[in-house]
């Protein structure tokens, strides 16, 4: 008798990232019901996903065997290469870098968080993703870099791509006791 309950590598992953995007959905219904406007459930995605990015970095490094990135465009890199693929199971693309290389944008073709998604009219100023900002700025502060991370164009707001802008702030020094290292 065969088994019903196994699943092929592919089809239980696919099940695995629909039931993340629907458990996403679900919490961001209930922040929208929490709060009385968007700003609050936008500041509140971003918290999440900050406090996630904290915690998240450590298995990153654990699992990548990725070494210090060296500079901003390296840490753009493993960024769209390594980290969205391993957790997101896509590759964004990395355009417009500003010339003093201090500041780019990762574009989203698909955005798996948003699949079965529509935006409320009521809700037009909700950044329904805004937990993936909140990720890569916790995610870079443990590994000393403040950035600022935002949204600037968004297919659930009727852009033709999801892009985030991501810019370099300062490197964050450490304050180490005197003769560790």
């Amino acid at each position: 008798m065969a088994r019903q309950g196994s699943r092929g590598g592919a089809e239980s992953k696919k099940m695995s990232s629909e039931l993340f995007t629907l458990t996403y959905g679900a919490l961001v219904t209930q922040l929208c019901k929490d709060y009385e406007n968007d700003e609050d459930v936008n500041k509140q995605l971003d918290k999440m996903g900050y406090n996630i990015g904290v915690r998240l970095i450590e298995d990153f490094l654990a699992r990548s065997n990725v070494g210090r990135c060296h500079d901003f465009r390296e840490t753009a890199d493993v960024i769209a290469k390594v980290a969205f693929k391993m957790y997101l199971g896509i590759t964004p693309s990395i355009t417009n870098w500003s010339p003093a290389g201090d500041e780019f944008s990762l574009i989203l073709e698909n955005n798996p968080l948003v699949d079965f998604v529509e935006l409320p009219d009521n809700h037009s100023s909700l950044i329904y993703s805004n937990l993936l900002c909140g990720v890569l700025r916790g995610a870079l502060e443990m590994v000393q870099m403040a950035v600022d991370v935002k949204f600037v164009q968004d297919t659930l707001k009727g852009d033709g791509v999801t892009e985030i802008r991501m810019k370099f702030i300062r490197r964050i020094e450490d304050n180490l006791p005197a003769g560790e290292e």
